[in-house]
Order: C-alpha cells, then structure tokens, then sequence
C-alpha cells in the first residue's frame, strides 16, 4: 500500500469535513431534519389521531397566563373587538357576540364623536399611537411567575391582522411599526431563560369576516386591504384560496421562527371553508414538534365539534367549565377583566377569591385554566390586575401541591351549589362556599379543598366517610397545607368530619395520606 497516497487521501477527506463543518463565518447550524423520510404524521386525521399523545407537562402545569395586547388598547373602549364595532353603522352587520339594537354600534357612535369619520381616521390609524414605551419582558415574566403560572400565551395576531411579532409576511406588525420591537419574541427569549413554558394564540382567521366594507370607510380602501382583509362588502362571501393562503402563510411562520409550545386557535378556523387548513395545520406542526424534539400542544375551542376530532387537540373552553372530570385534558380560558380580554378604561378586575375557585373547580376535573391580563397601551399591567395575580401566588404558594402534577379524584367534589358549564357561562356562577368540596390527588394522598375557610372550623367531607363507595383505603393522617391550631379529624361512616382553628381568605386546604 502506498502510505503517501494513503496519507493525502486522509487529509483531504479531514480539511473537506472541517470546511463542511465551517460554514459562513458566524452563520448559525441548521437544524439537522428529522432522518426518517416519512413524517410522523400524515394530512389525515387517522395518522394524527393515532400517534398524538396529549402532553403530560401540559396536564402537569394546570395554570398559564393569556396575554391580549395589540392597538385596540389605544381607544381602551367596551373591548377588543372595537376594531370591528366601530365600523358597524347599521343592525345589518350585528352577530351574536356584538350589539342586538337595531341602530349603530355605541363603539360606531363613540368612534365617530371622539375621532371623527371612519373613513378620515380608521383603526389603522391607531396603529402609531400604539407606543408600548413602558413594556418590559422581564417584568412580565417575573409577574407571572410569581403569581404561580407555568405557562404563558401571548396574541401573536388578533382578528384585527395586526401581528405583534417580526413578521415576514405582513408589513401591519409590531416590528416595523407601533412599539418597533417583536413583542412575541422578546417574551419568549425571557420567558424561556426563567423557565417557562411559551405559547402563542392565533385568531387571524375571522379578520376575513371582522371589518364591515363600506364605501365611506377606509376598509375599502384598497391600500390597506392588507390589514382590513380582501373580502368585498357581501357578508356571505365564501373565504377565498387566496385569504386561506395568507392564513397559512402567518400561522406557518410563527411556527416556524418562535417554536411554541402550545398554539392556541380561536374561532373561525372551525367553520367548513378552512378544513383542508385545518388538517394541514395540525400535521405540520405535530411534526415540526418531532422535528424539534419536543411535544407540541395545538388547542381549539372546537364550536363545530366535527372541526377537529376528539384526541387530536387540547379541548379550549371560553368563559365557561365543564360539569364533571373529562379524561383527556382540557383547558379554560377567561379573562381577570369581567367585561373585555383588552384593557379598557372601564375594565372590572374579578376578585382573587372567585379565581382561585374557578382554578380549583377545573383543575379537580382535569383541565388547566389559562388566565388573560390586559396591558395598557403603554405596556404597563395595571395595578389591580397585578394585584389580583399576585393573591393568586401568594395561595399557591402555600397550597400549590394540591394544584401541580395533580390528577382529579374518583370524583371531582361535593357540595350544595351548582356550577354553570358550557362556552360563555361563568357570569350565571354564585360564589362556592365552606360546604362546596373539590377533589384531587397524587401518591397515595388526596387533596380536600373547601372553597372557603368555615367560620367555626368544621368540615364534614361525606365522600371520605368510612361507608364511601369511593373510598377502599383507611385515612392514616389529615393535616391543612395553611397554618393551623388544634387540628381534630374522624372517619365515620357517614364522612370525614375535621375540627381545625385556623382562618384565611380563599379555598382551605386538607392533605389526606391514606
């Protein structure tokens, strides 16, 4: 053998891997793509349904924060959707979630007396008012962790198409215009270093149907159908290729540049027109997840229940809560703000007392609450949404083991009042009380939360009586997660009675080993 030859053979091979292995200077790897030459998962909902498994670190984290911000906190009037009211001069244009008078919208109305003409000064024109000269990343982040989330979902788009990311597909976004910076981004460079969890939500898909087209509007007004969308004045108009193509196109490239964790999906994307897009979506991202090496959650609200099948999405469920345990995981979201997900000047904060309830209600029959804040149009979280999370972590500092890595009880609880479920009902919920139990547990313990401290110190849980038919193990302790004094508690057949002197402002907390 020629040991020369062999030699600079050697070498060249050696010198080629290291100039492969060079690349440009300071030019970032590429992720190496999957090896397998067929995806995971295919476009079709037998693939995804047999091989999507719902996450356990989702079902494990129970509370995340939802983040509505965008130009419509400039006007900060009734709520969010003012984009859309305020070009709704007539009834003709009202749906179920907007105004039942048969005149103009008040928005419309209040529009027009504070700005002037819609056509002379439209929501576009919002847009440079939207300064965000206060945002912080960091002191978001250090908010939410410190009222006890895990997760966090920022709006990536609205239905008003503004986009609060460096897009590379829309000029409306919040990169080359408003605050001039990637709201998105910066929340999940932060968000990340600290630990947490980072989603993002997408509602893009009903700006098709959002702006009402008139002639004395500047939603006609061809050089902005880029933001006002590209439908014409006909309200039945079917959603065009073309729109469905843009949807892609800005759903696809927050996936593909921020790496979410979770991508929530609003209404709208649920209706006939957008199946293929439907299917499309849930594919590719599942295998981008792959790709990633990371399990991907993709939410819906699911209104047409048909939309996507039952096992290949988190179930999402507006305002509202489910009657009893669900076994695959599901999540709530609802707003702190009792009238609007943005803040407006007459923004109503829920009490902490009420939140804390609703988190234990749901996370006892299996599902997570994710609970939205309003900034203003500064960047600024308002003072008593803060203070509202604030008592959340305070509660969940002391009695958070029975809220984490939690599963729902046999039964999710007891108790004399009853809770409203479906979309849209938590206004007709009365406050839980002392007698109103929830359930859950882990590693050989149950979790007893009574949804108020009881002005004597008695709790008389009947489901742990020694005659339950839920219960097949013998009660070796109780103790409360709070501080206490004088703690008493008895099995008998007819429930669990403790006696403890102990007080607080929200649910009371029993560990019970068995």
């Amino acid at each position: 053998m020629n040991t020369r030859l062999l030699i600079g053979n050697t070498m060249i091979v050696l010198l080629s891997m290291i100039c492969l292995s060079c690349g440009s200077k300071g030019q970032e790897k590429v992720p190496t793509p999957p090896s397998s030459a067929t995806p995971k998962f295919e476009a079709n909902w037998s693939s995804i349904k047999k091989n999507y498994k719902d996450p356990e670190w989702f079902n494990d984290a129970k509370f995340g924060i939802f983040i509505h911000w965008g130009a419509y906190a400039v006007p900060a009037y009734r709520s969010e959707w003012y984009p859309r009211w305020m070009y709704m001069d007539t009834a003709t244009f009202s749906a179920g979630l907007d105004h039942e008078s048969d005149g103009p919208s008040p928005v419309y109305t209040y529009h027009k007396e504070r700005y002037g003409n819609q056509k002379d000064f439209g929501y576009k024109d919002f847009i440079p008012e939207f300064k965000g000269e206060k945002f912080d990343a960091n002191a978001w982040i250090d908010l939410f962790k410190k009222a006890g989330a895990k997760y966090v979902i920022p709006v990536a788009d609205h239905h008003d198409g503004f986009a609060m990311y460096k897009s590379n597909t829309t000029r409306w976004n919040a990169y080359e215009m408003g605050p001039k910076r990637d709201v998105l981004g910066e929340l999940f460079e932060v968000g990340r270093q600290k630990g947490m969890i980072m989603g993002t939500s997408s509602h893009y898909a009903f700006n098709w149907s959002y702006y009402n087209k008139k002639k004395h509007f500047d939603t006609m007004d061809p050089q902005y159908a880029d933001l006002y969308g590209s439908k014409g004045s006909d309200l039945n108009e079917p959603v065009s290729e073309e729109f469905k193509e843009k949807w892609w196109a800005r759903t696809k490239d927050v996936i593909d540049n921020y790496q979410p964790d979770i991508l929530w999906l609003d209404f709208y994307i649920d209706i006939p027109d957008f199946a293929d897009s439907r299917l499309k979506l849930a594919a590719y991202y599942y295998n981008k997840g792959v790709e990633w090496d990371k399990e991907v959650v993709l939410q819906d609200k699911n209104f047409n229940h048909d939309a996507f099948p039952e096992g290949t999405v988190i179930y999402d469920l507006e305002r509202g809560k489910l009657p009893g345990i669900r076994k695959l995981p599901w999540q709530t979201d609802t707003s702190i703000g009792k009238n609007s997900w943005c803040y407006v000047g007459n923004w109503e904060s829920k009490t902490p007392n009420t939140l804390i309830d609703d988190l234990i209600d749901i996370v006892s029959k299996n599902g997570n609450l994710l609970l939205n804040v309003g900034p203003k149009a500064d960047g600024t979280i308002p003072a008593d949404q803060e203070n509202v999370l604030l008592e959340i972590g305070k509660w969940l500092t002391i009695n958070g083991e029975a809220i984490y890595d939690t599963e729902p009880w046999t039964i999710f609880g007891e108790g004399p009042t009853q809770v409203a479920t479906g979309h849209h009902t938590e206004k007709q919920n009365e406050e839980l009380t002392a007698a109103d139990v929830r359930f859950t547990h882990k590693e050989g313990k149950v979790y007893i939360m009574a949804m108020d401290f009881s002005d004597n110190g008695q709790y008389h849980i009947q489901s742990l009586g020694s005659n339950s038919e839920y219960l097949d193990k013998k009660i070796e302790s109780v103790r409360p997660l709070s501080k206490h004094k004088n703690l008493t508690w008895e099995q008998k057949p007819d429930g669990l009675h403790i006696q403890v002197d102990t007080s607080g402002k929200y649910a009371c907390v029993f560990e019970v080993t068995l």
